[in-house]
């Protein structure tokens, strides 16, 4: 099992790691809109939270030796489904036609009070 670590993406803000890569898989922690180098939340609502996320989630798995394209399954947390759409239209150029499987769950609150967080589970060739 190899930790994963990477100054591109947020410090951990707890006990755990930003991904831990075992053979093939990597499983990423979930990732907020943190901006590495100050750790505040980046401004702007769920569409730049979305697009936050999503570079720091880019960024582990880079440093993981694997790519967005490699990307099995993200599980999306929303503070409110009424975002979906916008965090749809973030995801949908993010992945560029690349359709990972996919989960989206509304919950009642996220690290920092952030609207969205997002994990995933990829390949490393």
């Amino acid at each position: 099992m190899n930790l994963i670590h990477t100054k591109n993406a947020p410090e951990a803000i707890g006990p755990y790691s930003q991904a831990v890569k075992l053979g093939n898989l990597l499983f990423t922690s979930g990732q907020i809109a943190l901006v590495p180098e100050s750790m505040e939340i980046v401004k702007g609502g769920v569409r730049e939270q979305t697009e936050q996320v999503l570079k720091n989630l880019e960024a582990v798995v880079q440093k993981a030796g694997t790519s967005k394209e490699e990307i099995l399954k993200t599980t999306i947390f929303l503070k409110d489904m009424n975002d979906f759409s916008i965090v749809n239209e973030v995801y949908a150029d993010f992945f560029q036609g690349h359709k990972p499987a996919r989960s989206t769950v509304e919950v009642s609150r996220l690290p920092k009070n952030v609207l969205v967080e997002i994990e995933c589970i990829a390949n490393v060739k």
